[in-house]
């Protein structure tokens, strides 16, 4: 027999007043790009599989105290030798609430956990943005967002990554 609770028996996990805990009131596609510059020539010619680069960022910004919007953008370009298959960019977006963070954790929060929240709902719209424009779905592999983070505060510089998928 089993020990966990299912149905009407289970209780909702909710977080303490004063625990940390992030609230998300929105997610929302603030630019979206696509380009096929040799279609049809190139849907119809697909032989071997491009070379796709992917580069990944993220960034913040205060609303109001406590509240924050955050940005990632994913941007694919995949080439076949020196003819460009497709670029692929989408920059979405969501508005967090920190509740209980201290002041020396937000950063972190807001380049961690809010884009960790962001990113399967991004990775559906890169998905279905290549297959729309006639190429399989790029799915894009998980994100360590805490090591880019890392790796952004080694060199100083905003959280960026360039992978090969």
């Amino acid at each position: 027999m089993s020990d966990q609770t299912s149905g009407a028996d289970a209780q909702e996990v909710r977080p303490t007043p004063d625990s940390p805990h992030v609230q998300v009131h929105a997610q929302y596609v603030k630019d979206l790009s696509f380009e096929n510059p040799d279609a049809p020539q190139n849907l119809a010619n697909q032989i071997s599989q491009p070379n796709i680069e992917v580069s990944v960022d993220v960034g913040a910004r205060n609303l109001t105290a406590g509240q924050f919007e955050v940005e990632l953008r994913i941007t694919a370009n995949a080439a076949n030798g020196d003819t460009t298959a497709f670029v692929v960019e989408v920059l979405y977006a969501g508005v967090f609430t920190l509740h209980n963070t201290a002041q020396e954790k937000l950063k972190q929060v807001c380049l961690i956990e809010c884009p960790r929240l962001l990113f399967p709902l991004a990775r559906r719209i890169v998905a279905d943005t290549t297959s729309d424009g006639g190429f399989p779905p790029l799915l894009l592999e998980p994100i360590d967002f805490a090591s880019l983070y890392l790796q952004s505060a080694d060199e100083k510089e905003p959280s960026k990554t360039k992978t090969k998928e």
